[in-house]
């Protein structure tokens, strides 16, 4: 099992990633086919540090992978099924939390439109946790090492 601080700096940087390459891409795609009106990738500055937007979602994006990165030596199931729980609790932490604080209607007001972008948005970043995240932890590089024994030297 690995240890503490790895699973940790590895969920985090696994979260981190899958914002930028797969909810960022996400958005962006929706962007594209005209179901949303901004585009992803946002640098508008958001309180309370007056952070880009895109930076601000990737360092959440990381906290989100490292709780995951924590949790996953004591919960069972496929990686991927912990990942898209993940997603799930971090929507609704965003959707009934940080949306409320922001000022904004909890769950988009109830819209179905803007709910399922979020939907998806989430789960295409859990993927992206479950695809990233065993890339990422340390494995020998190079051939399996051989023993070397009489039986070897004898041949």
């Amino acid at each position: 099992m690995k240890r503490l601080s790895t699973r940790v700096f590895l969920g985090s940087l696994a979260g981190a990633l899958a914002i930028l390459v797969f909810h960022q891409t996400t958005l962006q795609i929706f962007f594209w086919f005209g179901w949303t009106s901004q585009a992803a990738f946002r640098i508008a500055q958001v309180p309370p540090f007056n952070a880009p937007l895109v930076v601000s979602i990737t360092f959440w994006g990381a906290v989100y992978g490292a709780i995951l990165g924590l949790a996953l030596p004591w919960v069972r199931g496929p990686l991927w099924m912990k990942a898209a729980v993940t997603g799930l609790c971090a929507m609704a932490l965003a959707w009934f939390l940080f949306l409320p604080l922001m000022g904004h209607s909890a769950a988009f007001g109830w819209q179905a439109a803007p709910m399922l972008r979020s939907f998806v948005a989430y789960q295409m970043w859990g993927i992206g946790v479950s695809l990233l995240l065993p890339l990422l932890h340390p494995r020998r590089i190079g051939r399996q090492q051989t023993r070397w024994d009489g039986e070897r030297l004898a041949a």
